[in-house]
């Protein structure tokens, strides 16, 4: 077993360390405005042109088909100017590489291609491979340019290079650290022969490797030709200006939000060898235009191979800052600048050697892009420049299955299914979330098609379709997640099956939204006939049913690699999107919407959402009778919240309009709107509360509104709680005098949920955003 050290205190690193200021967005000195947009957008150009050149040479479905790949151009100190918009985790690991480089005094010349993929310098994990070109001109490196995308084997003692059982890193796949496979030029065979000899798919492999060599080399043809006909110092200028121009966006960006500390955990559970629950604490403090990111609460390292290492854990904040954050902002590392993260080694989150770190994309990674998404989406929820864009936690996972044997002509062949990024969309406060769109952090996502699956594996779907009831409940629902059931067409093959997610519900809500459905995994044995008996075999591959589900055998988190044969079916369910906002808000007509398109059961649509459907499956709008039902009883379920009789709870609740003003609030007074039904109010007399649209004041002095809230536990449906951990469980709290949801509380059973938001309330930052003064 790896040891797991005692965290100790390690300095503030923060995501570019060149230290720039904020301030008012900038033009290359001396430029024509019209140049300078020229060179921007050929620059973007050539980060696009790398794209293609990249997926024109490769043969790996994960970068042709599910565009798992970074492209960008870089300054010389290693700071990214452009990026594609594939796979946002993987813009500042590039970077971290090129500056190893730098920091080493490695010795550089025009035409040397740099690989590696070491977690404990940039990548991610092992499968990560990255590569990094110096961009010379008249002898000056003037730029580089970067390249990384998922391997779908580098070796380790388990095909994929993800090992459940490993106990250290060099139980994994090979790392590389820092190594010139192109010096001058000119390939070094040498090196790409025992990079190649590492893994089991040495032809797919050394194709991505060409890939990636033919990606620098159209970067650095680009850049050359963009230099001679603008000047190397025109092109250096507008690249700088590109960077602190998306610096001063973001800075300005974070003016527009209220100063104070939000606290977030997540969890996953299943190192590997036990099913233990490790949890990434964030607080979050933002201060005018700066963000302060400290995990420092979160699990120490774990012996399995769920961690990540600090290069990762950068790649998270960025895979969630920047399209959180970035919108209608150039995205490129001015958008990380004003971020500083703080955490000490050691941690699950900041794993060091011998720790392994062969899952840390699907694992630490991704709970930790959770808990910076749920942070600067509770500040956006309370600004009200911005309370529109605010989301939920998007598709909280990913469960992966990987596939390898012989096919039928005796090739060994290797599968790493792309399909899990089908997880759902968390709800905005504006509109619901897109079913099966994936994670925050790939915002172009893609999944080959079904089709093409099957004809470059020997995989067979009997389904591929969205889950029913796995979107997060809410006035605004979470988009639904995807499932699959598959079987393969050769005698036997090896799957090797691992997520978080299943005993944790990780899409959480906002508002009192529903946190999506979690991953269910099961196996069906001998569920098919054989396939010699064609007859029998066409009738039996067919969607599965409720009733074929219920006789497959249940899958935990980690069930790792197990064979599976031609007529067994393994079968998934992803998670869905959270949703935000009581979904005892929601439009009774929208409801009746999910239901007769599937996407919500008649059971969920009146246990959930308290609507009562009309016989035709309309909804109760449809006459005055069937109105009143749902008006009853949404009402019964709101004084079942409080434990008290329905007579005790208002019929009809305040509105949620921010511009509405709360119930009770006195003459004078302003107010701020945190979520769909908590108002921060200042009285006229400069003292502060929180008090509900319905006129309850839960606390006065602070943001800490729980401690005057209903707290009860929540009835959740089999979708979101069937499987949850031993060690977890969920609290709700209700407005006092309405009984209407405020929030819901994924946490531990020996820990009180925390108080999720301390505005400062001493400075006049929130002050300033008063805007609906009476």
């Amino acid at each position: 077993m790896t040891p797991t050290p005692t965290p100790t205190p390690t300095p503030t690193p923060t995501l570019d360390p060149s230290g720039h200021s904020g301030g008012e967005p900038v033009r290359a000195d001396g430029l024509d405005p019209v140049v300078s947009q020229v060179v921007r957008g050929r620059l973007i150009a050539i980060t696009d042109q790398m794209r293609l050149a990249l997926q024109a040479v490769s043969g790996s479905p994960t970068v042709t088909e599910a565009s798992d790949f970074f492209t960008g151009i870089f300054l010389p100190s290693g700071a990214f100017a452009t990026m594609g918009h594939q796979v946002t985790f993987e813009a500042a690991p590039v970077g971290a590489l090129i500056r190893h480089l730098l920091d080493n005094g490695t010795d550089l010349k025009d035409g040397d291609r740099i690989i590696g993929n070491d977690p404990f310098i940039g990548a991610l994990h092992q499968n990560d491979l990255q590569m990094c070109a110096p961009l010379v001109v008249d002898g000056e490196v003037i730029a580089w340019a970067g390249v990384m995308a998922h391997q779908t084997d580098m070796g380790g003692m388990d095909f994929s290079s993800w090992s459940p059982k490993a106990t250290e890193v060099w139980q994994e796949g090979l790392r590389i650290p820092a190594v010139k496979l192109v010096d001058g030029g000119e390939v070094r065979q040498d090196v790409l022969d025992m990079i190649l000899a590492a893994t089991r798919l040495p032809a797919q492999v050394g194709l991505d490797i060409r890939a990636f060599i033919a990606t620098l080399n159209v970067a650095s043809d680009r850049l050359k030709d963009l230099c001679g006909q603008y000047g190397t110092g025109t092109v250096q200028s507008v690249m700088t200006a590109m960077v602190e121009n998306a610096e001063a966006g973001v800075r300005a960006r974070l003016r527009e939000l209220p100063d104070g500390v939000v606290r977030v955990t997540d969890y996953l559970e299943h190192d590997g060898h036990t099913d233990r629950l490790y949890a990434v604490d964030l607080v979050a403090t933002k201060r005018g235009e700066t963000l302060t990111l400290d995990f420092s609460g979160s699990s120490a390292q774990a012996p399995g191979f769920v961690n990540c290492s600090r290069p990762g854990l950068m790649g998270a904040v960025a895979g969630a800052l920047i399209p959180t954050l970035g919108f209608g902002i150039p995205w490129n590392e001015g958008l990380l600048r004003p971020v500083t993260v703080t955490a000490p080694d050691g941690l699950v989150c900041t794993a060091i050697p011998p720790a392994p770190v062969g899952s840390a994309t699907v694992e630490t990674i991704w709970v930790a892009c959770n808990v910076v998404t749920t942070a600067v989406n509770t500040l956006l929820a309370a600004s009200p420049t911005h309370a529109h864009r605010a989301q939920a936690v998007s598709s909280g996972t990913m469960a992966t299955f990987n596939l390898s044997g012989r096919d039928r002509d005796g090739r060994f062949f290797g599968l790493h299914l792309m399909d899990p990024l089908a997880g759902g969309f968390g709800a905005f406060a504006d509109h619901d979330g897109p079913n099966a769109a994936g994670p925050m952090g790939t915002p172009s996502p893609c999944i080959a098609d079904v089709e093409t699956n099957e004809q470059t594996s020997p995989l067979f779907y009997l389904h591929r379709r969205l889950a029913r009831d796995t979107g997060g409940a809410g006035r605004r629902r979470g988009g639904l997640g995807a499932e699959v059931a598959l079987t393969v067409t050769v005698e036997k093959a090896q799957a090797l099956v691992m997520t978080h997610g299943l005993e944790v519900p990780n899409s959480v809500g906002l508002g009192g939204g529903w946190p999506g459905g979690l991953v269910s995994q099961t196996f069906g044995a001998g569920h098919l006939p054989d396939s010699t008996d064609a007859a029998r075999r066409a009738t039996a591959v067919r969607p599965l049913d409720a009733h074929d589900q219920e006789r497959f055998a249940a899958l935990g988190p980690k069930p790792g690699s197990f064979p599976i044969s031609d007529t067994d079916v393994f079968a998934v369910r992803w998670q869905g999107g959270g949703g935000i906002g009581d979904p005892l808000d929601r439009a009774p007509e929208d409801v009746a919407a999910d239901v007769r398109l599937g996407l919500v059961s008649a059971d969920s649509a009146r246990l959930v959402y308290g609507v009562v459907l009309g016989a035709d499956g309309s909804a109760d709008g449809s006459d005055a009778v069937e109105a009143t039902h749902t008006t009853r009883l949404r009402r019964e379920m709101r004084a079942e919240r409080l434990g008290t009789g329905i007579d005790a709870v208002p019929e009809r609740t305040a509105p949620i309009e921010p511009d509405g003003v709360p119930v009770g609030v006195a003459p004078g007074a302003a107010w701020l709107s945190l979520s769909d039904r908590l108002r921060l109010v200042r009285n006229d007399d400069g003292s502060w509360h929180v008090r509900t649209v319905d006129g309850a004041v839960l606390v006065e002095g602070s943001t800490r509104w729980r401690q005057g809230a209903v707290r009860f536990a929540p009835w959740l449906p089999d979708e979101v709680v069937s499987t949850l951990h031993p060690d977890l469980t969920v609290t709700a709290w209700a407005c006092p005098v309405s009984g209407h949801l405020l929030a819901v509380d994924v946490h531990r059973r020996d820990q009180d949920p925390a108080h999720d938001l301390d505005l400062d309330l001493a400075s006049a930052g929130p002050a300033g955003f008063l805007s609906r003064a009476r």
